[in-house]
Order: C-alpha cells, then sequence, then structure tokens
C-alpha cells in the first residue's frame, strides 16, 4: 500500500514508518517538525526507495489537500499530536489546535479527495479516565477523559466516527496503552528516569508513585497498528494493551537497578493535577479479530530500552541539549 504517516517522525509514528518499510508499503511521512519530531528517529528509513519526508503542519489544509491529492495513499496513519499531559495543564491551546483541529483538517483533506483512503487515528487509552474499579477498559467503556490532552484526543476520536457515519469514510481508530521504546522523547516516565539516572540526577516520583499504568512496546504497538489498518473494520475501534499493570514507583526502582542508582536518587514531588490513578487496556477484541496480540515481554524490553539509552547517549543528549532541532533543520529541511 501507499501510506501517508502524519507525526512519522515522532516516536512512535516512527516506529511504525520503520515497520511499514518492512512490510513492503511505500511510506511518505508528513511532520512540522516540533519539539517532538526528530529526522534522527528517521535515519534508517531514509536510506529506502520505498521512504519520503514532506515536512508541513497537519492544520495547513491546503497542504493537506495538494498531497493527497500528489500521493493518492491507500491509508492516511494519524500519529501526529501534542501528547504530554503537563504541557497540556500548562497550556491547552496547542493540543486544541493540533489533535481536534488537525485531525478534521486531515479528515477533510481525505474527504474532498474523493478517494477509497482509509483513515485510521492513532488515539489513546486515557480518552477512558481513570480505571479506579481495576477492571481493563474494553472498546464500550464510556469516554471520561481527565486532562485537557485526554478531552481533545476524545474529541477527535469522535469527529473520526462523525464523519465515518456522516460522510461514509472510511475509518477507523486504535487506542493504546503507556508505550516505552528507543527514540521516546525524554520528557516521559522512562526515556527521562533512565537519562537523568544516568547523569547522575534525581527522578521526581508524582505523589506516592502508586499510579498503575498497563505498558506496550513501541513495536508491538505498530504491529497492532498496521494490524488495524489491514484487517480492521471501518467505524470500529480497537484497544492495543500490553496486558500489564505496574505502578509507577515499581517502574522507577526497575530503572533504579537496571542504572545502578540507589533509592536516594528518588525526589517525591506533589502529584499532578487531576492525575489518573489507573490505566488498563483489555485488547481481547484485537487479539480476536486482528490476529494481534504483545509480543515483547516487558521485562526484556524494559532492559532492551535502558541498553539502548546507553549505547545512544549522543541521541538523547542531544534531545535534551535542543541541537538535535538545529541540526537536522538545517541537514535534511524539506523532502
Amino acid at each position: 500500500m501507499k501510506l501517508l504517516v502524519t507525526g512519522g517522525a515522532g516516536f512512535i509514528g516512527s516506529s511504525f514508518v520503520r515497520l511499514g518499510i518492512q512490510a513492503g508499503h511505500d511510506v511518505t511521512v508528513l511532520d512540522a517538525l516540533t519539539y517532538a519530531g526528530n529526522l534522527a528517529n528517521l535515519e534508517s528509513a531514509r536510506t529506502s526507495k520505498q521512504f519520503r519526508f514532506v515536512k508541513g503542519d497537519i492544520c495547513d489544509g491546503k497542504l493537506a489537500e495538494e498531497l493527497i491529492a500528489l500521493e493518492k495513499p491507500d491509508a492516511v496513519i494519524n500519529f501526529a499530536a501534542e501528547s504530554h499531559v503537563d504541557r497540556s495543564i500548562m497550556d491547552a491551546s496547542p493540543f486544541v489546535s493540533t489533535n481536534i483541529g488537525g485531525t478534521q483538517t486531515m479528515l477533510d483533506a481525505v474527504r474532498r479527495a474523493g478517494t477509497k483512503t482509509r483513515f485510521l487515528q492513532v488515539s489513546t487509552d486515557e480518552v477512558y479516565g481513570s480505571a479506579d474499579d481495576k477492571k481493563p477498559f474494553t472498546e464500550q467503556h464510556y469516554l471520561k477523559p481527565s486532562s485537557p490532552y485526554a478531552a481533545s484526543k476524545t474529541a477527535a476520536d469522535l469527529f473520526v466516527l462523525s464523519y465515518q457515519h456522516t460522510f461514509g469514510m472510511d475509518a477507523l481508530i486504535t487506542r493504546c496503552s503507556n508505550n516505552y521504546g528507543p527514540y521516546q522523547f525524554p520528557e516521559k516516565l522512562i526515556p527521562l528516569f533512565t537519562t537523568n539516572l544516568f547523569e547522575g540526577k534525581k527522578v521526581p516520583v508524582y505523589g506516592d508513585g502508586m499510579q498503575v499504568r498497563d505498558w506496550i512496546h513501541c513495536d508491538d504497538h505498530s504491529r497492532g497498528v498496521l494490524a488495524a489498518l489491514e484487517k480492521g473494520q471501518s467505524g470500529q475501534v480497537y484497544n492495543l494493551g500490553g496486558g500489564n499493570g505496574i505502578p509507577n514507583i515499581e517502574i522507577t526502582r526497575m530503572l533504579l537497578k537496571a542504572t545502578g542508582r540507589g533509592e536516594d536518587h528518588i525526589q517525591y514531588v506533589q502529584d499532578r493535577l487531576g492525575h489518573d490513578r489507573v490505566y488498563l487496556i483489555n485488547h481481547e477484541k484485537a487479539t480476536r479479530e486482528l490476529g494481534w496480540k504483545p509480543l515483547v515481554n516487558f521485562q526484556q524490553g524494559l532492559a532492551d530500552t535502558v541498553a539502548w539509552y546507553r549505547e545512544n547517549r549522543g541521541w538523547w543528549e542531544a534531545v535534551k541539549s535542543g541541537a538535535y532541532r538545529d541540526y537536522y533543520a538545517h541537514q535534511y529541511g524539506n523532502r
């Protein structure tokens, strides 16, 4: 297939791009290269004749329509999003613009092209709110977002489903749990804590650290998205989870052990505003209908992830310092 992947220079998007090329698809990436977009994440893909990169914003309707008319993709996979809850608490406006407005812009571009292009929205389990009853979320769970980020993703999901219903678009949604793996921007828990500990810095644990998250390796997530793209039914939602629920403090202690640091490197900080206590995903529908299940064992996946950050210090040091943005913008520009 010919795939247009928005946000493909980000952490999860770049994982999917690598998988898509490996699976034999032609992939065009549309990415604005905001702070979380990094062309270094696509180094291995850039050598492939199946790969093309276009620098641009999903909120740019003219660009979106021109690109879809030119590429005539079989599918648009929308990874592009503002995704950090803390940033959404400080300022929700970029989340409304990108996550809601950008999704609507891409939907309209596909609709106006009059093609049979499939639209796959990559979403999050955070749209369900907190699973305080410890029951994993199914696709029928009511939507109860707690943060501005989650609210923006919820609105985007509803736009996708409304366009499928109103215009008959071939559109569907995947919702995943917390991702981890190589190339993750070091503002999220695992890469932030890992790189801080390598630097001998303390790690900030919110509240009592007993917030439970279901962790999935980014490559397992990408396989799930590809399975939904190839086998999923229009108008459907598919949950993708790692099948585990682990408190943040336990993850922290695993990382302390993996990096050879002691508990004196833990710094408990005031809990995040509106912090959801529990996220758990039931992925039985994806297993039953798509033939997908997570393959990466969390203990091994975490060890491999820590090893990757240890061996790729230059990547995350450039990200933390901001040097990656100037270098890659100058080196590759718009191609």
